[in-house]
């Protein structure tokens, strides 16, 4: 075989590839992530928790947002932080930024920054995700990130019947679930450690998973598969 005869055998080799190799598609709609930064997040020593959760989920967030953002429009708001003592400790929510285009960097930043603090208000931060997403007019997603249950008088369930039916997608990814932050066991519990949040309900309503973690890994697979665009073929 010649020179040409070699070239062309070479591109028609690189077309097959790429053709058989599944790309992502651009998403159609926007996202927001929600993102635990309560002071649970900072415990360690007990519960087989060799270092605050934060360490891990801020090593999760810098692998997983680089491979999801390019694909979709992302926005942030983060719950914890910023609550004074007593009832204002349930004060803490902040909308970080609406869905934005490459959104990588400003998420990476946010969680980077975060000092976790304050309790868990994560039913009236879900529900602002889903009001700067457009809710009930546009459809959307939202992926909560949390290691715990609501702990604010938020009525968890009651929002995810609210959110049923709308064209938003709550997906929920439990990061290192404890017995004392969730509202009761699993049928397969193994010990303390196997635990399935009240808050379960606002995936399960709206049509979206919800995901345990343990490991940095699992927690970027679940980032990747909930934040992910569909794979074309």
């Amino acid at each position: 075989m010649g020179r040409r005869g070699h070239k062309a055998a070479a591109a028609a080799s690189i077309a097959a590839i790429l053709l058989s190799t599944p790309v992502r598609a651009s998403c159609t709609e926007d996202a927001m992530i929600v993102f635990d930064g309560s002071g649970s997040m900072a415990e360690m020593g007990f519960n087989q928790i060799d270092e605050p959760r934060i360490f891990e989920a801020r090593r999760a967030v810098r692998t997983a947002m680089p491979q999801v953002a390019p694909f979709r429009r992302i926005g942030l708001v983060v719950y914890g932080p910023g609550g004074a003592g007593g009832v204002g400790e349930c004060s803490g929510i902040e909308l970080r930024f609406a869905p934005r285009a490459d959104a990588a960097l400003d998420v990476i930043a946010a969680v980077d920054g975060l000092e976790p603090e304050g309790r868990t208000a994560l039913t009236e931060a879900v529900s602002l995700a889903a009001d700067t997403l457009g809710y009930p007019d546009r459809p959307g997603t939202v992926v909560l990130v949390t290691d715990g249950k609501e702990t604010c008088g938020g009525q968890t369930c009651a929002l995810a019947a609210d959110l049923s039916g709308t064209g938003l997608t709550v997906h929920v990814i439990g990061f290192k679930v404890r017995g004392e932050h969730f509202g009761w066991q699993s049928d397969d519990a193994m010990g303390y450690n196997v635990t399935v949040s009240v808050a379960k309900c606002l995936a399960d309503l709206t049509g979206g998973e919800y995901v345990n973690t343990e490991t940095v890994d699992q927690l970027v697979a679940a980032m990747n598969r909930t934040l992910g665009c569909k794979l074309l073929f």
